[in-house]
């Protein structure tokens, strides 16, 4: 049977920020790599991942994406819309453009949509897409 994973397992593993729960995280993570655990978990729980990553830890945008795609890639991890989130966080450390609004890009491209409503200027920086204020 699949368990969910909440957001606040991974930061203990990832910042060893109470080394007795990082290591019990790690012999987890293990089992979920080797497929002896199926877990499952949300998009907003990675979304919460990096921004708790970014704002609290402030971790660079580089150093996140070499954390979190290891993760994402974990064998026994579900994880709706997986490759969108592979294809953000590769592009996220060398962009002023924000997670969640590259997140919605490359969820744009990935259904064929090439317009978007919003105020947000950033979406004029990314190719393939035209943002239009209503």
């Amino acid at each position: 049977m699949r368990k969910f994973l909440d957001t606040n397992i991974f930061p203990r593993y990832l910042t060893k920020d109470d080394e007795e729960k990082a290591y019990k995280v790690l012999d987890l993570l293990k089992k979920i790599e080797k497929g002896e655990e199926k877990v499952i978990t949300s998009p907003l729980v990675i979304f919460e991942l990096i921004f708790t990553l970014q704002k609290y830890y402030k971790l660079p945008k580089e150093e996140i994406k070499n954390l979190v795609l290891p993760l994402i890639n974990l064998r026994g991890l579900k994880l709706p819309y997986k490759a969108v989130f592979e294809k953000t966080l590769e592009v996220f450390p060398n962009t002023n453009v924000s997670f969640a609004d590259l997140f919605n890009y490359f969820f744009m491209l990935e259904h064929e949509v090439k317009e978007i409503y919003s105020y947000d200027e950033d979406f004029d920086e990314l190719p393939e897409v035209k943002r239009l204020v209503p």
